[in-house]
């Protein structure tokens, strides 16, 4: 089953920062792995284990998530690999956010504009039952409704409707296979080698990637306005379906501002996460993935979203430290997504 809307929410902001630091060492002691950032020589930042000093001078150390794999793209700082950051796994529904990208490369979105109609085909609102007998996550939809493009992608994204995918990508490139090979292409040009996307839903466990590439990926999605802005909305009203609701709870905690949740049996409880910081006067975009979070259908999402707040937390601490140790990032302009490869 795709990405389901979680029973667990975090409590309110966290403003002690006392609390934070203890919250930070109980989690070390339930198994989060701390480890040195250091650069690679591809000018990655990368952790070193078995050392609690960093001699990267932007970053503190950081508490990862103990299960799975991880990862975090901070502006002004590069990517920092968490455990198994470039192991190839399923990721479930977040690979919508590559499906969204796309269409959004080919059909940019002005201001707060719809964007072009969608017509649902005949034989997309027929699958409906069948696909909702199989547990999938769903978006009701009709035969010859028309959908603008911005309220497929709130129906894409929001509560993760794998029937919107399939829909958008038909409309974008005629058929499934035209679409998944853009978007494999979209993920070379981002440098984003370990990725692998065979569907726009996420739900074939052959969609694979690694949280290294989707922190590359969820950066530039930050800096594409209209994705960024619907990642963040808690809530939309669309055709047929009516209200739809985010699964992502970690809304407005601690600056979190999008992206994307993902959970199947195969991949897990995911997350991808952006959250606004502001270090030593400057804001600073961070951008964490956790993916394979462990649990039952019902906790495996509720898992991701805490594992992936609890890292955003330990990101923010880890820069915090950074500009205590005299880092300070005076560029001009906002956080910069990453470059682009031909």
């Amino acid at each position: 089953m795709s990405s389901a809307a979680p029973a667990w929410a975090p409590a309110g902001r966290l403003r002690d920062r006392g609390i934070l630091a203890l919250l930070a060492a109980l989690a070390c002691l339930a198994g989060c792995t701390t480890g040195e950032l250091t650069t690679s020589p591809s000018g990655a930042v990368v952790p070193r284990a078995g050392t609690a000093t960093p001699s990267h001078e932007r970053l503190g150390p950081v508490s990862w998530p103990a299960d799975g794999t991880s990862a975090a793209d901070i502006s002004g700082v590069g990517v920092a690999d968490g455990p198994g950051a470039a192991r190839r796994v399923p990721i479930a529904s977040v690979a919508k956010l590559m499906t969204a990208y796309v269409i959004l490369q080919d059909h940019p979105l002005s201001g707060a504009g719809p964007g072009p109609d969608i017509t649902v085909e005949p034989s997309e609102a027929a699958a409906y039952p069948a696909q909702a007998r199989a547990g999938e996550s769903l978006v009701a939809v009709a035969a010859g409704e028309v959908i603008s493009e911005r309220q497929a992608l709130e129906a894409l994204l929001l509560p993760s409707a794998d029937n919107m995918a399939w829909i958008l990508a038909r409309w974008d490139a005629g058929s499934q296979a035209a679409f998944t090979a853009k978007m494999n292409a979209t993920a070379r040009r981002l440098g984003m080698t370990g990725t692998s996307y065979t569907d726009a839903s996420g739900l074939d466990s052959s969609t694979t990637s690694t949280a290294a590439d989707q922190v590359r990926l969820g950066m530039a999605a930050m800096q594409t306005p209209a994705l960024a802005a619907i990642t963040a909305m808690p809530a939309a009203v669309v055709p047929v379906a009516g209200l739809i609701r985010n699964t992502n709870t970690l809304l407005g905690q601690d600056g979190i501002a999008g992206l994307k949740t993902g959970s199947t049996q195969r991949a897990g409880g995911c997350l991808l996460v952006a959250a606004r910081q502001q270090v030593d006067g400057h804001e600073t975009l961070i951008v964490a993935a956790v993916f394979g979070q462990p649990g039952t259908a019902a906790t495996i999402l509720p898992n991701a979203l805490q594992a992936g707040y609890g890292l955003v937390l330990a990101l923010d601490r880890a820069l915090g430290a950074g500009a205590q140790s005299g880092w300070r990032d005076d560029s001009d302009g906002p956080p910069q997504g990453p470059p682009r490869t031909p």
